[in-house]
């Protein structure tokens, strides 16, 4: 990991750092004027960083948006699910107080985002004061990408809480306290960014700027335009109470869909990213801190070695400190444990999606896999096994966060063409995810393909293949949650999930949907005296055979049936009447009365 020199500078309202790629450290004071600041491209760097620095404050996406919004769903949970009372449970099961005792503070990640906004707003104003963005392409670069950071705020705002106060220009003492806008005013505001973003921004590798995917260009502007644009045509719980779309007819679904498709299309066809032949190898390079751009990760947001939670809250569990690393972390995010059974047995995305297994009884020099229980399967995408450095920070593991890869843009485009289109001209789009997820298997990748083929109604098409493809694909990515929101399915999802884990726990039984597995797993140590060899987790296999192979230990694999049953803590309330969290009360009590949280019902 490159080390940073910073520049630090101080203007106006916002705290502006400048280092060349990395987010950390408390800015000095400085008394530049903003009109030298914006119109000198290695100062006005220093704004850029400045955005990026909000990321990565200890309650901002470092240790709480990242790990905390996206739980619970039926791809990721929260680990200790069944204490649902906890603060922490109750972020994830639609049950969240506003005195939240991980979020009710003023620095919260709501705080940074706005502080975030509030840097953006200052040096989007610069630019366009001082910048002369329409002669020098640097600083329209520059521009481009304090446009996109700000778009990604916004986005994530409304993921988070729903409709929020909208902010596109410096806080003045008239605009210090804001009710909650519709999202529909802000999402139109990023659409119209985002595509005068584009025209500033450099394709990837184009400059030396674009070289690092720590950096925004034009190809991830593009590709949050299209999922700004599905989200903005999607369904949403509006401020009357109702799930629906959105009734301004600049946001009808058809103009959004076409937003998607055109933005996506202009990435495939113009080859501005690429799919890797293997799937591992995407969260490997991300692990081993590849930045290289115009591959499968579009843009990550840059954690230095001393910031950063990634895997430390959502990796595989390490128990002691062994010799990949020196924390004992990992796994305060599960995967849902029915998505392994989701999988077929020959898509190579299961096994690096899901373990089965953590990291214990080890020692600084050495490293040991132990198998997991049903309830603790872990995301298998961010592993301190895959570093090429070893972690020494007892907090941060320094990982960058990979917001959005090209595999997404290819899923996108998908359901853009199956909803202007039709399923058949969207077939091949999904083929591409497909193959890549079988890889050799040429065979089974196109009995997965014949099944899609199927569907010629493009509601039963999202249904049945791109909704399910998604969740294949994305799982550990913190994404499945606001796509079950888009689709209104968020409350017929968990249901059906939580049927599912019941099934689990009775999976012997003849009838049940996996009475083809076995009732325990089956595991010994290799020859390595470090991997594991598991039985019992692919359809087909039998206790009989497991039973009778040799050196093997059996294992129980089922739910405790103490205290709340796993199942039932998935979701406390309705999810949809709770599909986001409610602003906290410190944020409450500042606001002059200017906002509540009555569309929750609180």
């Amino acid at each position: 990991m490159k080390k940073i020199n910073y520049i630090l500078l101080f203007f106006a309202l916002g705290a502006i750092v400048s280092s060349c790629n990395k987010v950390l450290d408390a800015p000095m004071k400085s008394s530049l004027a903003e009109a030298e600041i914006f119109s000198t491209e290695r100062l006005a760097q220093g704004t850029i960083t400045g955005i990026l620095q909000t990321f990565a404050e200890t309650n901002s996406y470092r240790g709480r948006y990242i790990a905390m919004y996206g739980t619970n769903t039926d791809t990721e949970l929260i680990s200790g699910i069944t204490s649902t009372a906890a603060d922490k449970s109750r972020l994830a099961n639609y049950d969240t107080n506003i005195n939240n005792g991980q979020m009710n503070n003023a620095t919260n990640v709501w705080a940074m985002l706005y502080q975030g906004i509030e840097r953006a707003n200052i040096a989007i104003r610069g630019f366009r004061t001082y910048g002369n963005v329409q002669n020098d392409p640097k600083l329209a670069q520059l521009l481009g990408e304090a446009l996109t950071l700000r778009a990604v705020m916004y986005c994530d705002l409304i993921k988070g809480w729903g409709d929020v106060p909208a902010r596109f220009e410096p806080i003045t003492n008239e605009t210090l306290n804001l009710p909650r806008s519709s999202r529909d005013v802000i999402y139109k505001q990023l659409l119209k960014d985002l595509e005068e973003a584009s025209g500033y921004l450099a394709w990837p590798n184009v400059t030396a700027r674009t070289s690092s995917v720590e950096n925004v260009n034009k190809a991830f502007a593009k590709g949050l335009r299209a999922r700004i644009a599905l989200y903005a045509g999607g369904y949403a719980l509006r401020q009357d109470g109702t799930i629906r779309l959105s009734s301004d007819p600049d946001l009808s679904r058809d103009k959004m869909y076409t937003i998607a498709k055109t933005e996506c299309l202009d990435l495939i066809n113009g080859n501005r990213g690429q799919l890797f032949s293997s799937f591992q190898t995407v969260f490997q390079n991300l692990c081993k801190e590849v930045v290289t751009a115009g591959q499968e990760s579009m843009w990550e947001i840059p954690f230095s070695e001393g910031r950063g939670r990634v895997i430390f809250d959502l990796g595989v569990r390490h128990t002691s400190e062994d010799k990949y690393t020196k924390q004992n972390k990992g796994g305060n995010v599960l995967a849902n444990p029915a998505v392994w059974y989701e999988f077929d047995k020959e898509d190579t995305r299961r096994n690096v999606s899901v373990t089965p297994y953590g990291w214990g009884a080890a020692t600084p020099t050495t490293a040991k896999q132990q198998i997991s229980t049903l309830g603790a399967m872990y995301l298998g995408k961010y592993r301190y096994e895959w570093m090429t450095r070893r972690v020494t920070s007892d907090n941060d593991d320094g990982v960058n966060w990979m917001y959005m890869r090209f595999a997404d843009v290819i899923l996108m485009a998908a359901e853009a063409v199956n909803e202007l289109d039709g399923p058949s001209a969207a077939l091949p789009y999904i083929r591409k995810i497909v193959e890549r997820a079988y890889g050799s298997n040429t065979t089974k990748a196109a009995e997965v393909m014949t099944y899609a083929a199927t569907f010629s109604d493009k509601q039963l098409f999202l249904e049945n293949v791109i909704m399910k493809q998604r969740a294949l694909e994305f799982v550990g990515e913190m994404i499945r949650k606001e796509d079950l929101n888009r689709w209104n399915k968020l409350d017929q999802v968990l249901a059906t999930n939580k049927a599912n884990l019941q099934a689990l726990q009775n999976k012997s039984m003849v009838g049940t949907k996996y009475e083809q597995w076995p009732s325990k797993v089956y595991w010994k140590l290799n020859a390595d005296n470090e991997t594991l060899d598991i039985y019992g987790l692919d359809k087909g296999d039998t206790d009989a055979i497991g039973a009778a192979k040799a050196g093997y230990t059996a294992a129980n694999w089922n739910f405790s049936t103490s205290g709340t049953l796993f199942w039932d803590a998935v979701y406390v309330k309705q999810p949809s009447k709770q599909p986001f969290w409610p602003i906290w009360q410190v944020f409450l009590d500042a606001s002059d009365g200017k906002l509540n949280n009555t569309i929750l019902g609180l």
